[in-house]
């Protein structure tokens, strides 16, 4: 069976995509930084629910680079078919009033934890010539939006470093691609619920995604048919990037 590390997915997306990796006959590893009941809990009822995989919960924090590090160190010997970067960290502030501690914080999270832990896994899986790699970036990266400079950078360095890993392995059997998604029904989007009726109208579909929307697209690019698909940034917002943006 195949094995496959998630981060941050002990809630929101993270345990969507761990749910749907699972029901799809993987075996998961996942890291979570807070929420340990919810890991646990998830963890005890997956493998309840499908006999014979393995579900197996990691207290991680990403940012914290010496826990990175002997994280990293354990699982580099270990076979690992696929890696979902979705751990995040968001950080809103206008490029004028940035504050670089701040900033460094969200890269760390969102970009250089990503690096990492692709570095530990990626040999093991160009042994094996089969590998999957998946990232969860933003659309904040391919559009501009105020108050978002830090955040789109970090998603934007995970694009970029995501096109140029998927050339150096795509010989070897290792895919690499980005889902973009754009606003999301979870706990990241609490701070802005007294605009969300504003923000659901300039979404063409009408309604921030799901969880769910987005570890469906994860768990395909886990399986066979996305074989040949690589270098990829998959826009996952209902048609937001693909709207010109100008209101009548």
């Amino acid at each position: 069976m195949t094995r496959i590390l998630v981060t941050g997915g002990g809630k929101g997306v993270g345990a969507a995509i761990v749910r749907a990796l699972v029901a799809q006959g993987h075996d998961v590893d996942f890291t979570y930084r807070s929420s340990g009941a919810a890991a646990a809990a998830i963890a005890a009822e997956l493998t309840s629910a499908h006999p014979g995989r393995t579900v197996t919960a990691h207290a991680l924090d990403v940012g914290d680079k010496q826990a990175l590090e002997t994280f990293c160190d354990a699982i580099e010997q270990e076979a690992f078919f696929g890696f979902v970067h979705n751990a995040g960290q968001s950080y809103d502030a206008l490029a004028a009033m940035m504050q670089q501690d701040k900033a460094e914080a969200a890269m760390q999270v969102n970009f250089w934890s990503l690096t990492r832990i692709a570095k530990s896994l990626m040999r093991g899986m160009i042994r094996a010539r089969a590998g999957r790699i998946v990232a969860i970036g933003s659309v904040a990266a391919l559009q501009g939006n105020p108050g978002n400079a830090a955040y789109a950078a970090s998603k934007g360095a995970l694009i970029s470093y995501c096109r140029t890993l998927a050339i150096e392995t795509a010989k070897r059997g290792v895919t690499v691609n980005v889902i973009a998604p754009g606003f999301i029904d979870t706990e990241m989007m609490a701070p802005y619920a007294a605009y969300r009726d504003s923000m659901e109208k300039q979404i063409p579909a009408g309604r921030f995604a799901q969880p769910e929307d987005i570890a469906g697209l994860a768990a395909f690019l886990m399986s066979a048919p996305a074989a040949y698909m690589t270098g990829t940034v998959l826009p996952v917002d209902g048609g937001l990037t693909a709207m010109m943006g100008v209101h009548r």
